[in-house]
């Protein structure tokens, strides 16, 4: 099945280094997780948040960052790297501190790097205030615009302010964007990403 996969992919003229994971493929089935990834060809297998529970503390968020790590050694081992990709979630104050904070103060650098979702501007959060706040700790981004009004809008055409991000991204780490957007925004996206 696996490999059906990657000829669909392969025959499309694409290849694909990184795959999303729910939390629980990286801690109840890893192994089972590692050999898809190896077979598929990636070299990045990334957590897609935690999904906690809306009753989740600090310490709950703190424990999951642990079990990440472990997971993270064992990916490092089978020669991947695993990340961490937020939601909105981690964009929220809990018991005084952000969410977002406490990972990154609880990730191993060595072992789990970022993957950011540009879609925090609506919450008053930007990408290269990031970067540079902890440079070094990304690899990736989910790219997006939104208006003030937050409703999505071809990159370029909203409030991030571009030239800032890829010139933080530089100092964070980031070495592949992924466009993630309703599909009417690709061709507007494309073009101006191109120039």
């Amino acid at each position: 099945k696996t490999a059906e996969v990657k000829t669909i992919i392969t025959d499309a003229g694409l290849s694909c280094k990184s795959c999303h994971f729910v939390f629980g493929e990286l801690t109840n089935k890893l192994d089972d997780t590692i050999a898809f990834s190896q077979e598929l060809g990636l070299t990045n297998i990334i957590c897609s948040t935690f999904w906690l529970p809306k009753t989740a503390t600090l310490d709950d968020y703190k424990k999951s960052a642990d079990k990440l790590n472990v997971a993270a050694e064992k990916i490092k081992m089978a020669g991947m790297q695993a990340g961490f990709h937020n939601h909105d979630f981690e964009f929220k104050m809990l018991e005084g501190e952000l969410i977002y904070d406490v990972l990154m103060n609880r990730f191993d650098p060595s072992l789990v790097k970022m993957q950011f979702q540009t879609e925090v501007i609506n919450y008053g959060y930007k990408a290269a205030t990031y970067f540079e706040k902890y440079p070094g700790r990304f690899i990736s981004a989910h790219l997006s615009d939104w208006t003030a009004e937050k409703k999505q809008v071809p990159i370029g055409k909203g409030v991030i302010d571009w030239k800032e991000f890829f010139k933080a991204a530089k100092t964070g780490g980031v070495e592949t964007c992924y466009v993630e957007m309703d599909y009417e925004t690709y061709e507007e996206s494309a073009k101006f990403l191109k120039a």
